[in-house]
């Protein structure tokens, strides 16, 4: 029964492996943004499509720089470039792979189909000033 003692600690040290997320990750949706927008809050908009190795990529540089305290108040909301055609299209999207960042009602840039992490990072960062 030693294990059963350790089996907190355990649970401790997997819980400190994870990365942390600081930002908010939600399924895009026209309410929500429009929401987000109204409170000033950042956002990205994150148009992916699962059988896209440059989405992949974008959205692991995504992940592993939204941890960090700064990107607390950030929604990444992400558009399903096979199911929400209007909703892409409604962003002026051409293709799959496109990250777009507002704050405060505005859009302040956008990358297309690119995985160079330090672009998508400096994308992120003008979500924080």
């Amino acid at each position: 029964m030693p294990f059963l003692k350790l089996l907190p600690f355990a649970a401790v040290a997997v819980a400190l492996a994870a990365p942390a997320m600081a930002a908010e990750f939600k399924p895009f949706d026209r309410a929500t943004f429009d929401a987000a927008q109204k409170a000033g809050r950042p956002v990205l908009v994150e148009v992916n499509a699962w059988w896209c190795p440059v989405c992949a990529s974008q959205s692991g540089t995504i992940k592993a720089t939204v941890g960090a305290p700064e990107y607390a108040k950030l929604l990444v909301l992400r558009i399903n470039y096979d199911k929400q055609k209007p909703e892409w299209q409604a962003f002026n999207v051409q293709k799959q792979s496109t990250l777009i960042a507002f704050k405060g009602g505005r859009e302040l840039g956008r990358v297309s189909y690119i995985t160079d992490n330090t672009k998508i990072r400096d994308l992120l960062a003008l979500t924080t000033r």
